[in-house]
């Protein structure tokens, strides 16, 4: 993907001048302009290029926050939230240029409410700071992300993890916001109820929106109680298809398995190398279940024998928490391991999902895609619920690789909305899906693009993502 494919958005040279001199003088130290700086909030870990912000704010609350879109709104200057830069869609760049805020310095978890099974955060808290922080509390949080991204930018995307089989994902998981919105006004968009018939759903509007409506300030999070009995461990299979009849037939049979991975046998390979595993280059499922002692012992006799009718197995159990944990730990890391299958290639890491009843059929045609492209594209996919990725490694001095890396991508979104499903399942659309978002949704981005003006129309919350252009 070249800039010229990715959305153009009108430099306001004059209102960024502006802007930057009063920031300058409002903030201090905690505005800068370098260029090492602003390109450290333009990164991607995709293909998509970077598209640099001309200054980036280290924000410390949400009257910082507050402060930065009242000025950008007045002069028309963009405004992009920034957590920990691990998204996959080109989300943090600026095509127009404008303001970055860094919301990382907002790392504080406001509360814990143990009885009520829920806290409140800053965004900038990570996933894993969280956990680590309610471990005595006998709670944790279940969304996670291969990356250990920011709570806030897991709810602006929408995201998932090993863990949505059981415990949905981040559109289940928040129960408010608090937000700025782009005329500077500060919402809560709900109380602590679990339920809630009062008015216009803010929350779920805001969870996804990918930071084009309004800048996440703070969230209230659902906890779990952390099971009496955790098991879990390794199932290889002779085939792909085969893995996936097992993943189906475990879903359809109601076992409530908390985690369900799938990875073909090129992942596999690097996953072992990689990580130190030692399990077989086949597919592979890992999986976990938790519950009572009693419960985890019957959840897994039933997989047992449902690996069994798909020629699966020995099942490998993870018996030691270490030992489930050095599993996850690889699992989590399976971008970094695949980029070792093909040394100094570029990565494009993407996602659909499907009803589950479509799987094995999306898998199979994908694999015999990849095949036929001649690429190098391992599988990975939470395809406990129909979702899964693959990771493109692409040489980016070679045009015909990329060429033939795009028509695949395209490819495959379009295979996966033609099954009913989507083109992102957890990624995202970002800069890099909008396209397949319009085949996707059909006249409902309409509707979304009047959602958009409406809530922000100088158009300065992360401009050039999310929608498609109009026609």
């Amino acid at each position: 993907m070249a800039l010229a494919d990715l959305q153009h958005v009108v430099r306001n040279e004059e209102g960024i001048s502006s802007v930057i001199e009063i920031l300058g003088q409002r903030f201090g130290n905690r505005f800068q302009t370098g260029e090492a700086v602003r390109a450290q909030h333009a990164h991607t870990t995709t293909y998509i290029p970077a598209q640099l912000p001309d200054g980036v704010v280290f924000a410390t609350s949400t009257e910082d926050v507050q402060s930065v879109v009242l000025v950008c709104a007045e002069h028309r200057v963009p405004v992009i939230a920034f957590g920990t830069g691990t998204s996959l869609e080109g989300h943090v760049n600026a095509p127009g240029g404008g303001i970055s805020i860094d919301l990382s310095g907002m790392n504080r978890i406001v509360a814990v409410n143990a009885e009520d099974l829920d806290c409140t955060v800053e965004p900038g808290v990570t996933r894993e700071d969280l956990n680590a922080y309610l471990r005595d509390t006998g709670l944790f949080f279940p969304i996670d992300p291969g990356a250990n991204a920011s709570l806030g930018g897991m709810a602006a995307t929408r995201a998932s993890g090993t863990n949505a089989v059981r415990y949905g994902t981040m559109r289940e998981n928040v129960l408010s916001l608090t937000a700025v919105m782009a005329d500077g006004r500060v919402i809560r968009t709900g109380q602590r109820a679990k339920k809630s018939s009062a008015g216009y759903d803010l929350t779920r509007l805001l969870v996804g929106s990918e930071g084009t409506l309004g800048i996440i300030t703070e969230l209230t999070l659902k906890l779990y109680g952390i099971p009496q009995a955790i098991s879990g461990g390794v199932c290889p299979f002779p085939s792909v298809e085969a893995a996936c009849e097992a993943v189906i037939t475990t879903i359809q049979m109601g076992i409530p398995v908390a985690r369900i991975e799938l990875v073909n046998a090129l992942g596999m390979k690097a996953l072992n190398g990689y990580a130190k595993l030692g399990y077989p280059d086949t597919p592979c499922l890992f999986v976990e279940f938790h519950g009572s002692e009693e419960g985890v012992k019957e959840q897994a006799e039933m997989f047992g024998e449902i690996v069994a009718e798909f020629g699966g197995g020995p099942f490998m159990w993870a018996a030691a928490a270490e030992e489930r944990t050095k599993l996850w730990k690889a699992r989590h890391e399976a971008y970094w391991a695949m980029m070792t299958l093909r040394p100094g290639a570029r990565a494009l890491a993407t996602d659909v999902c499907v009803p589950i009843s479509r799987l094995a059929e999306c898998i199979r045609e994908t694999e015999e895609d990849i095949a036929r492209s001649g690429l190098v594209a391992p599988i990975v996919g939470h395809v406990g619920d129909g979702n899964f990725h693959v990771q493109v490694m692409t040489d980016p001095s070679s045009a015909e690789e990329i060429a033939a890396m795009e028509a695949f991508v395209s490819r495959l979104n379009m295979r996966a909305i033609a099954m009913d499903g989507t083109c992102t399942g957890e990624h995202g659309v970002g800069q890099g899906k909008t396209e397949f978002l319009a085949h996707e949704m059909g006249a409902g981005v309409d509707f979304m693009r009047m959602i958009k003006q409406a809530l922000d129309p100088l158009n300065i919350m992360n401009p050039g993502k999310t929608l498609p252009p109009a026609a």
